[in-house]
């Protein structure tokens, strides 16, 4: 079963999401949230798996939300949710820790796609959208070298999933190519977050490529 809360200030979209939930199967409502700072209060009570997340509210922002429960949850699944593929807001977001978008025009059967998707690994975006994260992955960085103290020692078995997440694959196809099982790729992967002080797989992702043009 996954739970998914919403954190929409639009009732009426709000509520239809929420349908779209509670008659979606293996999923459970957890909580309708109207503002970012609500969800920063009621989320970490909670613990939804999954969170539909507005990327414009009034406050504190969608994507500032975001950032700050991956901090406090770095397990989240969160889906923003725009009215429009405002390109730069959404990468902000997937940089945030977000795993996918989705348009609020959207029917009910690609928010249920959407969110079987992030619960397999996936990251449901537009082509324009993954363009710019492959982008993100060639833009030259500067080099740094970290002390001693703050170098990263993965294990074989993470630098090879994160090898595979780098390369877009979702948790279920790195999964078969290591003979592993979803929630043993779960688990690695926020071994791995925790390593690289990062909360989503396109920091992680991001962060391997620059170290290994280094």
């Amino acid at each position: 079963m996954t739970t998914v809360g919403i954190v929409e200030d639009n009732l009426g979209l709000g509520e239809s999401l929420q349908r779209v939930v509670e008659s979606t199967p293996d999923c459970e409502f957890a909580g309708l949230w109207r503002s970012g700072e609500e969800a920063l209060h009621k989320v970490p009570v909670v613990k939804p798996d999954v969170v539909l997340m507005d990327i414009n509210l009034p406050g504190i922002s969608g994507i500032e939300a975001t950032a700050r429960l991956k901090q406090d949850i770095p397990g989240l699944l969160v889906i923003m949710v725009t009215v429009y593929r405002d390109h730069d807001k959404i990468f902000d977001a997937l940089k945030a820790g977000a795993c996918g978008y989705l348009l609020k025009r959207s029917s009910p059967a690609e928010v249920r796609r959407a969110i079987q998707d992030v619960r397999e690994g996936g990251a449901p975006m537009s082509a324009e959208i993954a363009r710019r994260v492959v982008e993100a992955f060639h833009k030259p960085q500067p080099p740094a070298i970290a002390p001693a103290s703050e170098q990263v020692h993965l294990s074989k078995r993470e630098t090879e999933i994160l090898e595979f997440l780098s390369q877009g694959l979702a948790n279920k196809e790195i999964a078969e190519r290591l003979t592993l099982s979803v929630e043993t790729v779960r688990v690695h992967l926020k071994r791995i977050y925790d390593k690289l002080h990062v909360h989503s797989r396109t920091e992680a992702a991001m962060k391997y490529r620059n170290t290994q043009r280094g």
